[in-house]
């Protein structure tokens, strides 16, 4: 059995009993009251037949949603373009740099996902973890990777992929998910151009993606795909995780494809986001796609997260989370009261859920100012999913600087080099990718 540190072993996230226990949790989160199911749940033996567990899952189905509930977040493609704000962006204006800026996501993105790997793991890296830890070692607030010299703090271990991406380490970039999807999304753009499908998503993650290398959303997914549900329906059939982080880390490849066209971006990415997700967890893709290609135009990060917030669904909980940590920074609040006001809210969803990191990235490209190191550095201090957060922020910091602007303690350990699991990509060039993504993002 293969283990990823913080999150179920694998056969648990696939067992349908493990599916069950996170789907009573996600109803809650929707608007429903699966209470009535809750004592049948409980009678389950403890290695129930699936034929059991399935048929919970259905009755789970049937709920009624409460008529009260808050918010509006749609489904389907159609319903989901419907509810959008006008796209009243102004069209982008020509830009020289493009070229640059596309390279300075490529860049920010691999560093910022390294500078996160070290501490992943939310339950237990905490923010307050996280940043006892960089005190002891005199690294807060984090101007640089992580410096480690054991494979554990106290009681707490490293992921067990420090010793390739803390200080001093790194010499090329890790081999990470995060990392793996932005490069398969440039494959499946190269190869079935912005029309793609979501079919043609998953035939690629089917050929090119080592199914011991996915999880959660995605894992289960590849398994509804082998059973012979069809896209788009694999996003919500007896998936619980719906709404986590992993189309979300799917995103910035369509932002960079969509150089100040934020509207376009978040649109490309639906048919790649319903594969594996629903409600927040598309909306999330579509947010940082957005982001991303806005960082192209934008005047700063504040500018970029205002755009970003016109081409989700406003009466989604992710828009009101990134609205919320919006509010925070435009009262006058630090950082850190920022994201305890945000943890306050928002600290029931699970560490890997899209609603939450959204929030922490919000947060981290805010009150950078437009710093590169900052915004990474506050980003992955705030704990949750870190190397995806990192990611995402690295990727918007570096489109705002470009290339030529991020510092090059970040760039010169990567070797301009990136190990990944996606069949034939092993070794790429950053810059060579980065290249590859410009031709798409001018074509």
């Amino acid at each position: 059995m293969v283990e990823y540190q913080g999150l179920e072993p694998l056969e648990p996230q696939l067992s349908p009993s493990a599916r069950l226990r996170y789907e009573f949790e996600q109803r809650r989160e929707t608007g429903y009251d699966p209470s009535g199911l809750e004592a049948q749940f409980a009678a389950l033996p403890a290695d129930p037949p699936a034929a059991m567990v399935w048929e919970i899952f259905d009755a789970l189905d049937d709920l009624p949603r409460d008529p009260t509930w808050a918010f509006e977040e749609p489904d389907s493609r159609d319903d989901i373009v419907a509810a959008l704000p006008a796209d009243d962006s102004p069209p982008p204006s020509s830009d020289s740099r493009i070229e640059d800026r596309v390279h300075g996501g490529w860049l920010g993105r691999v560093a910022g996902c390294n500078l996160g790997k070290p501490v992943e793991g939310g339950k237990t890296w905490t923010r307050p973890v996280i940043r006892r830890y960089l005190e002891s070692v005199d690294a807060y607030p984090l101007r640089d990777y992580v410096p480690i010299e054991s494979d554990r703090y106290g009681e707490l271990w490293f992921r067990d992929c420090w010793t390739e991406t803390a200080r001093g380490r790194i010499h090329g970039s890790a081999r990470d998910d995060d990392l793996d999807y932005t490069i398969i999304g440039l494959h499946v753009l190269e190869t079935y151009g912005r029309e793609y499908t979501g079919s043609d998503v998953a035939a690629e993650w089917l050929s090119r993606l080592p199914v011991l290398l996915t999880f959660t959303a995605e894992i289960i997914t590849i398994a509804n795909l082998l059973e012979g549900v069809r896209p788009p329906a694999t996003g919500g059939y007896r998936n619980p995780h719906r709404e986590w982080i992993g189309a979300q880390i799917r995103a910035d490849i369509h932002g960079f494809t969509n150089p100040g066209r934020p509207r376009a971006a978040a649109l490309q990415t639906i048919e790649d986001a319903t594969l594996s997700h629903r409600g927040n967890g598309v909306y999330g893709e579509m947010w940082a796609a957005a982001l991303v290609a806005a960082a192209f135009t934008a005047d700063g990060p504040r500018d970029a997260v205002v755009e970003s917030l016109r081409h989700i669904p406003p009466r989604s909980r992710l828009a009101v989370a990134v609205r919320g940590v919006l509010e925070s920074y435009d009262a006058g609040l630090g950082w850190d009261a920022a994201l305890d006001k945000a943890d306050a809210e928002l600290g029931h969803y699970h560490w890997v859920h899209a609603v939450n990191n959204a929030a922490a990235v919000t947060a981290g490209l805010l009150w950078s100012e437009g710093d590169f190191t900052t915004a990474i550095g506050l980003t992955v201090q705030a704990g949750l999913d870190t190397d995806s957060n990192g990611a995402t922020a690295g990727c918007v910091a570096g489109v705002l600087t470009g290339a030529s602007g991020i510092p090059r303690h970040w760039v010169e350990p990567l070797d301009d080099r990136m190990r990944s699991a996606v069949l034939g990509y092993d070794g790429s060039r950053i810059s060579e990718l980065a290249a590859r993504t410009t031709r798409i993002a001018l074509s």
